[in-house]
């Protein structure tokens, strides 16, 4: 369940499912996913690894290659015991991020819990190859690339999905609503968000970039970290936005066949109160609304608050 938008960071982490079985299963012998080593940087202001991380480069069926960052769990676990295992986690970034996103703090909280944590940097976007032409993909095309990924496969046993946390994502009938509501509503928040994500000004501007993805009491000198950042992931956009508001609303998914948690944070600029519940009710799932937390909730100043709804919410699904 991919939740991605490029008039925000619409970010989702998938869980997959481990299957279990009544004997214990010997791990299957596998080929080390490829790391390229000597490729040429593609972000000017590179994002330095944490402690436990790694940098893999998984080559697509285009020739392309995708950044992965990659934490493994820190829990010492029996690889014969099946059911002692956490599910694998796989972070998907929204627009203007990368993988960098999530390595920042849920990479390791994760992987302090006992998760083996993968961040994606999807193509045109962090150090992952950017394909022809004036965009990076369609939203189809990022499904098939994330579900393909062998640098995640080969360290999962049964890669099958089981869960889906959405976080601050775009609702799935697009912006409109959301523009709209803006409009009639906090027409100045209107224009700032047009100029800031439309006209990319939250490149260039400190307090329109604060202010669109940050709290308010965020640290200057960090917003100046990630706005870098920022600008210097997203090399194309991700989508054709008349393309994707064309395909739209994303189908719905089977009852009970994967279970989501819906996200949303309370003081997030870019996506309303409403639209976290038009998300919640198209999948009919109560929404989770942090309090005091913005529109990016990964790296915000009280970034923890979220990732703990979220390991919460994981300990449920493992029982």
């Amino acid at each position: 369940m991919l939740s991605s938008n490029s008039n925000g960071c619409s970010s989702t982490i998938f869980p997959h499912h481990l299957s279990f079985s009544a004997k214990p299963l010997l791990p299957r012998r596998t080929k080390k996913a490829r790391a390229v080593l000597n490729r040429t940087q593609k972000m000017q202001v590179p994002y330095e690894l944490k402690q436990g991380q790694t940098r893999l480069f998984h080559k697509l069926p285009s020739g392309l290659n995708m950044e992965v960052i990659v934490q493994k769990g820190v829990v010492d676990k029996d690889p014969y015991d099946r059911n002692s295992e956490n599910p694998p986690l796989v972070f998907v970034h929204g627009s203007y991020h990368a993988a960098w996103c999530w390595a920042e703090h849920w990479l390791p909280f994760f992987s302090a819990c006992g998760f083996d944590c993968y961040a994606l940097s999807l193509l045109g976007q962090g150090e992952s190859d950017a394909p022809s032409g004036s965009v990076a993909g369609t939203l189809q095309y990022y499904i098939a690339n994330v579900k393909n990924n062998q640098a995640i496969e080969m360290e999962s046993f049964y890669p099958k999905l089981t869960g889906a946390a959405l976080v601050c994502s775009v609702p799935p009938s697009g912006n409109s609503g959301l523009v709209w509501r803006y409009l009639f509503s906090k027409p100045i928040a209107a224009f700032k968000i047009t100029r800031s994500l439309a006209a990319k000004a939250f490149q260039t501007s400190l307090p329109l970039c604060k202010e669109t993805f940050f709290s308010s009491t965020m640290e200057d000198q960090l917003v100046l970290r990630y706005q870098e950042l920022m600008r210097e992931s997203s090399r194309m956009p991700l989508f054709d936005l008349r393309k994707l508001n064309a395909s739209l609303p994303v189908p719905s998914i089977p009852k009970g066949s994967v279970e989501l948690l819906v996200l949303g944070a309370n003081d997030d600029f870019i996506v309303d109160a409403e639209g976290l519940r038009e998300t919640g009710r198209f999948y009919g799932v109560s929404p989770v609304n942090v309090e005091r937390v913005a529109h990016d909730m990964m790296l915000d100043c009280s970034w923890e608050k979220g990732a703990k709804v979220i390991l919460s919410w994981l300990t449920a699904l493992n029982k």
